[in-house]
């Protein structure tokens, strides 16, 4: 019995308590009561010795426990969110050469091919606001594989649409099941790792999804010039299903509240005692499942209004995001119309944008670690603040500027293919959204996918938007004046 209640002795551990930040939020907020408690966590161990013996919790070293998980099983699950991440996300810019094809096929005007392009976007920006909270509620694993066969489904679709209403109806369902990956991710990441551990497992995980958008093109330029665009979609599908039946087995639950609320119901059921409790389940009594849903599915959008934190870092990632995805859409054509190249080398062009992704995630995540440590050991008391996480964002804003600037006006002047790509690979070296990605998830430890669903929506939003007016600007003002 002792080996499954955690806390019927005093814990002196403070593996959890010393090492959760306190989120910086408004102190007229504080009232609010299920996003700023996350400052004392329920499923951790507290620092002070607890008088209730049925409250069960994570004892200093629990199997159970996904922060005490050995490495290896750590990063099994930061790869499986990692690959799965790379599939959807690549399905979002994968069209892309084939955006002229598709049109014609479907007899749509640019506009509305644009359209169909980037409605998988606009999925993205409201998907999370549901999946984030629903995750909350029923854990990380059935809402992981509930998007994955509905993203399945919807994308399979996409390859077999003969109209222009079917197609776009199923990308924009299918993004909606791709969603998960910007708001379930972040959740899981912070349910298995230390904040301490956050910057190298978000630099391995950021690489395959940051990679997508890019490598997206070059498979798509591939397939559109030997076979039908429709393979796009299925030969992904494929992969999707492939995936869904090797994670079906390994990829566990790593919400804490729902791990303990299984054990305190274990303890329930074995010893017939129905004393035995959780710290969420405590503050949930009284309280009906359609209260706490509606609370649950609420939060994003609390976040998002009320909370500076998350305004700020939401509008700076989403400029950059909506930015990432102009060059992206228009580079194909670029490459094919200006230096008429055919659509398989003008997807080779994409290299660029995948090289600046790699080199940003793999430099910003281990740096982002060694700063961390570094601001924690000149602190007073060697205290954990999610701040800490900021300072490799402020330099990491330049490059994309610079980038744009070396893109447009070479581009603009016909300057030889390296220099445009060196452009573009600038551009896609975003330091700044890995720390504040991170800074977000710290500062919000026990809400991060609702957290990270608040911020998700505004850099959806630009993804969807700044993509259909692109064309126009391209006409109008060329590409150097559009990238001013």
């Amino acid at each position: 019995m002792e080996s499954n209640v955690s806390n019927l002795e005093p814990q002196q551990d403070t593996n959890f308590i010393t090492q959760v930040p306190e989120p910086i939020v408004p102190v007229t907020f504080r009232q609010e009561p299920d996003i700023e408690r996350s400052h004392v966590s329920p499923v951790e161990t507290s620092a002070q010795p607890n008088d209730d013996p049925f409250l069960v919790t994570f004892g200093s070293t629990d199997p159970e426990n996904p922060k005490d998980w050995t490495s290896s099983r750590k990063w099994i699950v930061t790869s499986i969110l990692a690959i799965t991440g790379f599939n959807r996300i690549m399905v979002s810019t994968i069209s892309a050469p084939a955006i002229s094809t598709i049109a014609k096929e479907l007899d749509m005007t640019s506009t509305e091919s644009f359209m169909a392009y980037s409605i998988f976007a606009l999925a993205t920006a409201f998907g999370p606001l549901l999946i984030g909270p629903l995750s909350e509620v029923y854990g990380r694993q059935p809402i992981f594989h509930a998007s994955s066969i509905w993203f399945l489904g919807w994308n399979l679709a996409c390859g077999f649409a003969h109209s222009e209403g079917l197609l776009v109806a199923s990308r924009f369902l299918a993004g909606f099941g791709a969603s998960a990956t910007f708001s379930l991710s972040g959740g899981v990441l912070g349910d298995v790792w230390r904040p301490e551990e956050r910057g190298r497992s978000l630099g391995l995980y950021s690489l395959l999804p940051l990679l997508a958008p890019a490598v997206g093109p070059i498979v798509g330029g591939l397939i559109n010039q030997y076979t039908t665009w429709r393979w796009m979609f299925w030969s992904t599908s494929i992969f999707q299903a492939v995936m869904i039946v090797i994670t079906a087995v390994p990829y566990p639950e790593t919400y804490a509240p729902l791990i303990l609320s299984r054990r305190a119901a274990r303890l329930r059921r074995e010893t017939g005692d129905a004393r035995y409790h959780t710290a969420q389940e405590k503050q949930d009594d009284g309280h009906s499942v359609f209260t706490l849903l509606f609370r649950a599915l609420g939060r994003p959008m609390r976040l998002l209004i009320f909370h500076p934190i998350i305004q700020i870092t939401s509008l700076i990632s989403a400029f950059w995001y909506g930015t990432l995805y102009i060059l992206l859409s228009g580079f194909s054509t670029l490459w094919t119309s200006q230096y008429h190249q055919s659509p398989v080398t003008s997807g080779l062009h994409y290299i660029a944008s995948a090289l600046g992704e790699i080199a940003a995630s793999q430099i910003a995540g281990p740096l982002m670690d060694v700063l961390y440590h570094h601001m924690i050991k000149r602190s007073k008391g060697g205290q954990h603040k999610p701040e800490y996480r900021l300072p490799l964002a402020i330099p990491g804003g330049l490059l994309p500027p610079l980038g744009l600037f070396i893109y447009g006006w070479t581009a603009q002047y016909h300057a030889p293919w390296i220099a445009v790509d060196i452009g573009a690979f600038l551009v896609c070296m975003q330091f700044s959204t890995m720390p504040l990605q991170a800074y977000v998830m710290d500062a919000y430890p026990d809400h991060v996918s609702s957290a990270l669903a608040a911020s998700q929506l505004p850099r959806s939003l630009t993804a969807f938007l700044f993509p259909l007016f692109s064309p126009s600007m391209y006409s109008a003002i060329s590409t150097g004046g559009e990238v001013v």
